[in-house]
């Protein structure tokens, strides 16, 4: 998401700095006019020394109206990391779960991915006026290439998800529930696009549970749009979730789709009308619900349709004004409470 709000951002102009500890984003943010410097982000003592001092650089070389945080580490670096800042700090929360993001609550002004994320930094203290909500958007993303990658050639039925391979994704709750539809629907096959650190007990798990080759772990895919444009059912199984980029990425390629009733899930399917909600960590509600769709085509071809619907402000260009807004408001106050009396 934030290499998406960077390029769109220089895209109307605007002069965008980008400071990671690197990544493969870096010959496309060069392409769309960001800069690129890399800083050390890691909590050992010697990195963060560093991290001040290439912060510190970046400031002298860029003088920046706004910095745009996007983890804690960043956070703590824009507060601290100098003397009286002459910038406006801002904070966006996408990982609310973690006990660490309430250290958000230092930027001018904290932006959450989804109404129920603010909600939920409201009860740990933040105050109301320091909180915004711009819900996540993939639509228009220049992380895409031009060309359609080539077609994985899925089998058909099939039941696909796309998530990094955590605990918290809900992977194994999955996997149980397909288990559970496999008499039923003995010919359909689950595809599990990405990687993790929980990656291989997963597959463990697939092989006790009798799976094996009706399950598919991908790894890592760099561009997943050719598993979407072949979904039949696209699963996200989160037991937490603030505002997944996948599902915006299924409503777009029209797929159907089931995901858990946690967190900014609902909202990012208009609260049950874009897709299935189920309950969390419940494999058999989630088989239900697959065997609801496998079981009829017309029903697949209905939730297709209302995936598509109502996706305006889903757009990346879209997310780029509102924090572009936001960026604006926040400016004024700042300039506003220094030159109080």
């Amino acid at each position: 998401m934030m290499i998406d709000l960077a390029c769109s951002q220089a895209k109307v102009g605007h002069d965008v700095t980008v400071a990671t500890s690197g990544g493969d984003f870096e010959v496309l943010l060069k392409k769309h006019g960001v800069k690129h410097i890399r800083v050390p982000q890691s909590p050992k003592l010697w990195n963060a020394f560093r991290a001040v001092i290439e912060f510190r650089h970046i400031l002298r070389q860029c003088k920046p109206d706004v910095v745009h945080a996007h983890m804690v580490t960043g956070v703590l670096l824009a507060r601290f990391g100098t003397i009286r800042p002459k910038y406006s700090l801002i904070a966006t929360v996408h990982n609310e779960f973690q006990k660490s993001s309430s250290l958000m609550r230092l930027g001018d002004r904290v932006v959450c991915v989804s109404a129920e994320v603010a909600r939920s930094m409201e009860t740990r203290g933040i105050p109301t006026h320091k909180l915004s909500i711009v819900r996540n958007g993939t639509i228009g993303s220049p992380r895409r290439s031009g060309n359609q990658p080539t077609s994985p050639q899925l089998q058909r039925p099939n039941v696909v998800t796309i998530a990094g391979m955590y605990e918290r994704k809900g992977i194994n709750d999955l996997l149980r529930a397909f288990a559970l539809i496999r008499d039923k629907h003995s010919q359909a096959h689950l595809y599990l696009v990405g990687d993790g650190p929980d990656k291989q007990a997963m597959e463990s798990d697939a092989q006790e549970l009798g799976l094996g080759a009706s399950v598919t772990f991908t790894g890592f895919v760099s561009e997943p749009r050719a598993y979407l444009a072949e979904t039949d059912i696209f699963v996200l199984a989160s037991h937490k979730d603030s505002g997944a980029l996948a599902l915006i990425e299924a409503r777009e390629y029209g797929c159907a789709i089931i995901a858990t009733k946690v967190d900014g899930n609902p909202e990012m399917l208009d609260f049950g009308e874009a897709g299935l909600l189920v309950p969390p960590k419940d494999p058999k509600s989630l088989a239900d619900a697959i065997t609801s769709l496998l079981s009829d085509p017309q029903v697949i071809r209905e939730y297709r349709q209302r995936s598509q619907i109502n996706l305006c402000g889903f757009h990346v260009s879209d997310v780029a004004k509102n924090y572009l807004s936001i960026y604006a408001e926040t400016l004024s106050e700042c300039r506003s409470a220094v030159v109080k009396p």
